[in-house]
Formats: C-alpha cells, structure tokens, sequence
C-alpha cells in the first residue's frame, strides 16, 4: 500500500520511494528504505504527520502516494 492509505497509530516500514528526487530529499528527513515511523497524524485533504524516532515530519498528500509501505504489528 501507499504511505497515504496508512491510519493513525499504525507502524509501518517504508519499502519504496518511488521517484529518485524525492527519495534524496526523504533520506535527509531520516525516511529511507526500511525506515520504521508511526502515522501520528492525517490532516483531512492534508499532510501526513509520521514519527520518527524523538521527530515528526508532515509529508505531502501527493507525495505520500509515492511512498510504498507496509503495516509492522
């Protein structure tokens, strides 16, 4: 599934980025292949809030279609 489709609270693991640019940018954001974050948050028609380690990072609507990922239980 893509990181757009996760609910709040869930954990997931980032399997794929799909395109090249963003996927630098991501890295810098600590979101990579095999990055383990939380869903804090979704703004309706929003951002995506994920929680990384002692951070929280708002990822784009767009751009978190882009994002493959899986549910870890």
């Amino acid at each position: 599934m893509t990181l757009d489709k996760a609910k709040i609270g869930q954990r997931i693991v980032i399997k794929n980025i799909l395109d090249d640019n963003i996927r630098v940018q991501a890295i810098r954001l600590g979101l990579y292949e095999g990055a383990k974050v939380s869903c804090s948050a979704k703004i309706p028609f929003g951002p995506i809030i994920l929680g990384n380690r002692l951070q929280e990072i708002a990822i784009g609507r767009e751009l978190a279609k882009k994002i493959k990922v899986d549910v870890i239980n």
